[in-house]
């Protein structure tokens, strides 16, 4: 070129922008951002339009765009506005997908899980809707299904919804991950039905005693208060506790729907569907209810 006062070399590019000499020829090369013109000695020269491209190119890059998009743009083929839709749509995607990697990582070191466990666990935390539908379908039908209740019972038990919304939380994919394992497991199942056999009423019966326990907050509450202040449960307070709350019910059956929804796992269940949905939920209670049970069994 003749007259060189008005350009500047890739060198001094690279310098002022901070972007390599190397990336700067790939561009250049890619025919995203390529130079004005070379000087006598063969080195790339850019004018001011080549350094507003570079510097546009960069926005792009940085954005996410692909070297094929960024040309659509320069060459007017596409607008930024469709290609940046198109990327919206493409990172949540990316979002969603490493969101599962982190709470599958994060239960992985926490458990110190083997191979296969990280494989498994993968799998179930990246099952579609629709299969994660039907685990808790199959769950709710072998343990709610045989069940001898109400017809009003058994419909809100069928409606029960345990979902991951579509941008679940790394807590809320780890909870499915814990949850899934759970509900599948024969062992629980089994533990679940006895629990709740003898916590539902059956059709035109009187509620067991021992339901009172899961479904009124206020019992752990006091039994909370109690283990605050260190009343021991085999001793006179914690049977005057237990007559306090439960009067002239029947103990043993309250004790046996204590201790069954305890070997279940009835509460470890009730807080990761909490999690699960999002939601705020009480306090993990096994402790109290734990405490409970040694005091119904000390009070006879």
């Amino acid at each position: 070129m003749d007259d060189e006062s008005d350009l500047i070399t890739i060198g001094q590019l690279a310098g002022r922008t901070g972007i390599s000499v190397r990336t700067l020829r790939f561009w250049a090369d890619e025919g995203v951002a390529p130079a004005a013109g070379r000087s006598a000695g063969g080195y790339r020269l850019y004018d001011a339009a080549g350094v507003a491209r570079v510097e546009l190119v960069r926005t792009l890059r940085e954005l996410g765009l692909t070297l094929d998009d960024v040309g659509r743009v320069l060459d007017g083929s596409a607008t930024v506005a469709e290609v940046a839709a198109a990327h919206v749509v493409a990172l949540d995607a990316r979002i969603r997908s490493l969101k599962v990697s982190r709470a599958v990582l994060s239960t992985v070191a926490k458990r110190g899980s083997s191979v296969e466990e990280t494989a498994f666990m993968n799998r179930l935390a990246r099952l579609s809707a629709a299969e994660r539908v039907q685990i808790v379908d199959e769950f709710k039908a072998e343990v709610f299904g045989s069940l001898d209740i109400e017809e009003s019972q058994r419909e809100r038990l069928r409606e029960l919804r345990i979902e991951l919304p579509d941008d679940p939380s790394p807590d809320q994919v780890d909870a499915w991950v814990e949850l899934a394992e759970l509900v599948r497991d024969p062992e629980f199942r089994t533990g679940m039905r006895i629990f709740l056999e003898g916590t539902m009423p059956a059709p035109g019966g009187a509620v067991p005693p021992g339901a009172r326990i899961w479904w009124a907050r206020q019992v752990v509450e006091t039994v909370a208060d109690a283990r605050r202040d260190g009343v021991d449960p085999g001793g006179p307070a914690g049977a005057a506790l237990v007559a306090e709350m439960f009067g002239y019910a029947d103990r043993a059956a309250v004790l046996r729907s204590l201790e069954a929804g305890i070997a279940a796992g009835a509460e470890r269940y009730r807080l990761l569907v909490a999690r699960v949905r999002g939601q705020n939920s009480a306090p993990d209670a096994t402790a109290e209810l734990q405490w409970l049970a040694t005091a119904l069994r000390s009070a006879g």
